[in-house]
């Protein structure tokens, strides 16, 4: 690693504390930057400014807004429950099928020891979710068919599980907050339970932000 362009060095004073980068940060965000920034094996920079800029945009942005969102929605709109849904439209099963084809692509990437990989495969999908909640609006569902809202706060609950699951190897602390929000029970948190389907009627907590943002490093 180089910092701000530069071998780190003591002659240069341009040392880095981890545990006051992780301290300032937090450990998940330093976790996923390290691990999402670079192929494994090769060169990369350091800077605060860097790392603020991934972590507001994969993780605030897109992750926490995406589980804030949804479960807040849900929450509110849906009697604080995860909703039972209807009939799946073929947008609906393509985002699914997304999310349930993504944790043997991130196996894959895992045994190629491309961590970066494994990153861009989940993220992937948590783009395409947040694209499916701009497309779907459950927002103006909520005021024209409530059995479609319901359907469709069920797909990205269980695509939020999905996500949530298989990214307890990369950011395990927000990954374990996310379940808990879905109340999903601790022996069914494995690659192997995602075969069970989200169970719907379970009555969920008020969400809180996972993944607040940065605003300027110090």
């Amino acid at each position: 690693w180089t910092s701000d362009g530069q071998k780190i060095s003591k002659s240069l004073g341009n040392t880095i504390d981890p545990f006051e980068i992780v301290e300032e940060f937090g450990s998940d965000q330093v976790r996923y930057f390290l691990l999402s920034s670079v192929p494994f094996g090769r060169d990369a920079d350091f800077s605060k400014d860097l790392l603020t800029t991934k972590v507001n945009s994969d993780l605030a942005n897109d992750l926490g807004n995406l589980v804030q969102r949804v479960l807040s929605f849900a929450h509110k709109n849906a009697e604080e429950q995860i909703p039972a849904p209807g009939q799946f439209t073929d947008n609906d099963k393509a985002l699914l099928k997304l999310a349930s084809d993504m944790p043997a692509l991130v196996r894959e990437h895992a045994e190629a020891q491309a961590i970066h990989k494994m990153c861009e495969a989940i993220w992937a999908v948590v783009g395409e979710a947040n694209r499916y909640v701009d497309k779907e609006e459950p927002w103006a569902l909520r005021k024209t068919d409530t059995d479609r809202m319901k359907t469709v706060l069920y797909v990205l609950a269980d695509v939020i599980r999905h996500v949530a699951i298989v990214a307890q190897a990369i950011t395990p602390k927000a990954a374990i907050k996310i379940l808990d929000q879905l109340v999903i029970p601790e022996d069914q948190r494995t690659i192997e339970s995602l075969e069970i389907p989200l169970h719907s009627g379970v009555t969920i907590p008020k969400p809180e932000g996972v993944f607040p943002r940065i605003t300027a490093p110090k």
